[in-house]
C-alpha cells in the first residue's frame, strides 16, 4: 500500500487514469486505494484536485464505454464470459442484474460501490440496448460520485494514512507471508468447491431436436414451455415458441404458484 501512495505521488494524473481504466475495463486493478492516494497527495499539494478529477473520470468513463460498447455487440457473451469465472454463472449474471430489476437505469448512480455489480454494470446496460447518451449521462454522474467520495476520504484523513502505511511498511514481511497462506488456502477452497458444483450443481438442460420430439409425442399435455427472457430482452409483442407461455423472472414466486404440478416444464431465456 505504501509503494501505491508513493507511485501516486510521483506519476499521480498518469497512474490516477491507468488504474481507474483497468478497473471499469473488469481487471482487478486497486481503483479505490488510488483514489484515496490520490486524495492525500493532493491535500499534501503534490497534486492538483481538478487535474486528478478529470483523470479519474476520464479513465473509468472510457473504460465503462468499453464494457458497454461490447455487451451491446455481443449481448450475453461478455457477461457469460465474466461470469463463467465464477462457480455458479447463472445467479452470477442473476445477482448483477438484481438491481436493475429492482431500480432500473438508476442502478448506474450507485453500481461502482457494489463489488461484483461495479464490472457488470456497463455490460448489461449495453446487452439491455440502453440509448448510449442515456448510460453516458447516468455513467458519468456514477462515476463522479465514486471518484469524489474516495477522493476525499485521502484528503481528509491524509495525517492517519501516513501513520498506517508506515505501520504497514514495517510489517510489510509478516503482511506478505500472511496473504500468501490465505491466497492458498482460498485457491485450494475454490478448487475443491468447484468440483462438487461441478458434479452436483449443473442445471439440467435438453436438446433442441430432444424437445421437438418430446412435444411431438406428448403435446401440451405432458409439457409446459415457458419464455423467461428479461432484461430488456423481451415485450408484450415479441416472437415466442409456438404454444409457450410466458414467465416473469421478476415475478417468479408469483408465477410458480399458477403452474401444474403434474406437467414438465422447459424454460428458454434469450
Amino acid at each position: 500500500m505504501n509503494d501505491l501512495f508513493t507511485l501516486v505521488s510521483r506519476h499521480g494524473y498518469l497512474l490516477v487514469f491507468v488504474v481507474l481504466f483497468l478497473e471499469a475495463a473488469g481487471l482487478p486493478a486497486p481503483a479505490a486505494l488510488a483514489l484515496i492516494a490520490a486524495g492525500a497527495a493532493v491535500a499534501a499539494h503534490t497534486l492538483r484536485g481538478p487535474l486528478v478529477y478529470f483523470n479519474a473520470l476520464g479513465g473509468m468513463l472510457l473504460g465503462d464505454i468499453l464494457l458497454f460498447v461490447i455487451g451491446r455487440y455481443t449481448g450475453w457473451a461478455l457477461l457469460g464470459f465474466i461470469c463463467g469465472l465464477s462457480l455458479h454463472p447463472e445467479t452470477c449474471i442473476l445477482r448483477s442484474a438484481e438491481s436493475f430489476y429492482k431500480r432500473g437505469r438508476i442502478t448506474l448512480l450507485f453500481a461502482k460501490f457494489i463489488p461484483g455489480v461495479n464490472s457488470m454494470a456497463a455490460p448489461l446496460a449495453g446487452s439491455m440496448k440502453m440509448k448510449p447518451l442515456e448510460f453516458l449521462q447516468l455513467d458519468a454522474i456514477g462515476v463522479s460520485l465514486y471518484v469524489l467520495a474516495y477522493g476525499s476520504l485521502g484528503y481528509l484523513f491524509r495525517d492517519f494514512l501516513g501513520r498506517l502505511t508506515s505501520g504497514f511498511e514495517t510489517a510489510s514481511r509478516t503482511l506478505a507471508v500472511v496473504l500468501i497462506l490465505a491466497l492458498l488456502v482460498f485457491a485450494v477452497y475454490r478448487t475443491v468447491q468447484y468440483q462438487r458444483y461441478r458434479l452436483s450443481g449443473t442445471i439440467p438442460r435438453i436438446d433442441v431436436t430432444e424437445l421437438v420430439r418430446r412435444l411431438r409425442t406428448g403435446g401440451a399435455e405432458d409439457a409446459i414451455v415457458a419464455d423467461v427472457r428479461s432484461h430488456g430482452y423481451y415485450d408484450a409483442g415479441a416472437a415466442r415458441i409456438a404454444g409457450s407461455i410466458r414467465i416473469e423472472p421478476n415475478r417468479l414466486e408469483h408465477e410458480l404458484q399458477a403452474l401444474p404440478r403434474d406437467k414438465d416444464i422447459y424454460l428458454y431465456c434469450t
